[in-house]
C-alpha cells in the first residue's frame, strides 16, 4: 500500500496561488507545484527508487487544487526512510532551494515569471551555479547544482553552453 506525504502547494512561507481567488488558478496552481517539485529536488535530491514525488488532487468546496505529495512504496527500505526524513517537512521558501519566486502576487493576480519550465530550471542552474575555477560562491550552491544537475542532466548542458557563450 502506497502511503502518502502531502508537502504542500509551495514552499510554507511564501505565497502561493488561491483556489476561488487566483486567476487562472489551475494554470498558476499546476505550475507553482512542479516549480515546487524542482524545488525539492535541488535541495534534497532525487527520490531514490521505492517512492516517488507526484503532484496530488485536492478536492475542496470551491473546486480542486493541488499539491506536492511524496509517495511511499516500499517504507521498510533505508534509502527511503531517510529521504522521507529530510523532505517531509518541505521548504520555507524558494531560496533555500536556490529559485526565485516563480510566481508573484499582486492581491489575488498572480504572475508566472517563467512559464517555460526549463527555462526554470536553467534560472536555478545559473543561480547556483560555480565559478569559473570550480568553486562555489556559497557552499550550499554546491549541494543544489549538483542535485539538479544530477536530476536533470539535458538541462545542465543546456544552461553549461550558454554560460559559455556568454
Amino acid at each position: 500500500m502506497t502511503n502518502i506525504i502531502d508537502l504542500g502547494g509551495a514552499p510554507a512561507n511564501e505565497d502561493c496561488a488561491q483556489l476561488g481567488q487566483t486567476p487562472d488558478f489551475d494554470t498558476v496552481n499546476a505550475h507553482e507545484v512542479f516549480a515546487y517539485k524542482l524545488a525539492i529536488i535541488a535541495r534534497f535530491g532525487e527520490p531514490p527508487a521505492g517512492c516517488r514525488l507526484k503532484p496530488l488532487a485536492n478536492r475542496h468546496d470551491f473546486g480542486t487544487y493541488r499539491t506536492l505529495s511524496l509517495r511511499i512504496d516500499d517504507e521498510d527500505d533505508e534509502q527511503v526512510g531517510a529521504y522521507v526524513d529530510l523532505v517531509e517537512n518541505g521548504l520555507g521558501s524558494w531560496l533555500e532551494a536556490g529559485f526565485s519566486p516563480p510566481i508573484s502576487y499582486k492581491g489575488s493576480v498572480a504572475t508566472i515569471h517563467q512559464l517555460d519550465v526549463t527555462e526554470l530550471l536553467i534560472g536555478a542552474l545559473q543561480t547556483t551555479r560555480p565559478d569559473p575555477d570550480g568553486t562555489f560562491p556559497i557552499p550550499d550552491f554546491e549541494v543544489l547544482h549538483t542535485n539538479l544537475a544530477s536530476a536533470f542532466p539535458e538541462e545542465a548542458a543546456l544552461a553549461r553552453a550558454r554560460w559559455a557563450a556568454a
